[in-house]
């Protein structure tokens, strides 16, 4: 992945930065659109992944739609090419302000979380005229054997509605008379990786899905959210097997007539495109581990000290021999850790560090703690432009 001549570019800037390839983002998107187009299924991105304006406009690019979770991520969302008819806002506490917006947009659905959230999009809905197409988003009780902080599925989490809010939305259709119940929504969790999780999903929405009809709702659409995991574990392994994650769908969901499938893939999407590079500022040693500090911190990539996750992190400097360090970032936290006890080569301070899978949940959740600058982002495979200079926002 990283040549001499790569790695001698990447060393000239300073660090750290975001390095996407946008030619694997490309390839992600054509295996997306090709699984999906072999079911007639609908793709909104879910932008909470990434709002890299650049790589936004990429995936609009392709015809997919957008699934948000607050008014500034529709505003980008449109700003980006994303059609509004193809725009899906979710997010269990939506303010009245961020209704309203999305009310005078036309976008294709909201998605509705509580009893209460679907009595004030009605009362929204009717002080301006309008009649708001709606999404029931159910909470299927499904354990989505992801991390607990990830997971939103179980009746413990605070998304969606419970069957007994279901069963009191049937019996009082009537009274929701600005609202068009045309869909139902779930989404069960993030970094799925056992796909047996999405088969049991199917029966679940089965279930939800028949009972709607037979009470004389007119449902024509389903979505069954996002969720799909990426290897942190080997990155280079870098497309999802979109294949067989829509297989399951099309296997085990019963299929009717004048209805579409809808879905909301994001960390799938941008995951393994991203890389966060940072070096190193010193190498510390104490009784028992060596520590690396890099000038990279939770403030670029939050997720090991927010999920417990793991990142491979590659020296690009060194071919040295394998020692174990503890892999840390400069800023004043406890959990500010990319990694422990990991095997790399004798590592110094000035040396190239890549933290891979980055593009996922890391310019996203960035923030500016200790008052540090954002960090900058390169973009393309080979980290130049036409002209041979280096591509940077």
């Amino acid at each position: 992945m990283f040549s001499i001549e790569l790695i001698n570019k990447l060393k000239q800037i300073n660090t750290p930065f975001y390095y996407y390839d946008t030619a694997l983002l490309h390839k992600t998107l054509m295996s997306v659109l090709e699984a999906a187009n072999q079911y007639n299924y609908l793709i909104h991105y879910a932008i909470k992944a990434n709002a890299n304006e650049k790589l936004l406009r990429i995936i609009s690019h392709y015809g997919f739609g957008a699934d948000c979770v607050s008014g500034h991520e529709i505003k980008r969302a449109l700003k980006c090419g994303f059609k509004k008819t193809q725009i899906v806002f979710a997010g269990v506490g939506k303010t009245d302000d961020e209704i309203n917006y999305a009310l005078s947009q036309d976008i294709f659905c909201i998605n509705c979380e509580s009893l209460q959230e679907i009595e004030i999009i009605n009362k929204l809905a009717l002080k301006i005229g309008k009649k708001q197409r709606i999404a029931l988003r159910i909470n299927p009780d499904i354990e989505a054997k992801t991390h607990v902080n990830i997971s939103t599925g179980t009746k413990s989490a605070k998304f969606g509605l419970s069957s007994n809010e279901l069963e009191f939305i049937i019996s009082n259709k009537d009274s929701f008379s600005n609202l068009l119940i045309e869909g139902i929504h779930f989404h069960i969790g993030s970094q799925i990786t056992d796909l047996n999780v999405f088969a049991h999903l199917c029966v679940k929405v089965n279930s939800v899905n028949k009972r709607l009809l037979e009470s004389g709702f007119k449902i024509g659409h389903v979505n069954f959210g996002g969720g799909l995991g990426i290897n942190y574990d080997d990155p280079e392994n870098q497309i999802p097997d979109f294949k067989k994650y829509f297989a399951i769908f099309n296997k085990n969901f019963v299929h009717t007539i004048n209805q579409s499938f809808h879905f909301e893939p994001g960390r799938s999407i941008t995951g393994q495109c991203g890389i966060l590079l940072s070096k190193v500022l010193y190498v510390k040693s104490n009784e028992k581990i060596k520590t690396i500090i890099l000038d990279a911190g939770l403030t670029e990539l939050l997720r090991p000290a927010l999920y417990e996750a793991n990142h491979k992190i590659m020296n690009l400097s060194s071919k040295g021999i394998e020692t174990l360090y503890d892999v840390a970032g400069p800023i004043c936290e406890t959990t500010d850790y990319f990694g422990r006890s990991l095997k790399l080569p004798e590592t110094k301070r000035g040396d190239l560090i890549a933290i891979f899978s980055a593009g996922a949940y890391g310019e996203v959740m960035a923030s500016r703690y200790n008052l540090r600058s954002f960090a900058k982002k390169y973009y393309s495979s080979k980290l130049l432009d036409e002209s041979n200079k280096l591509n940077i926002v």
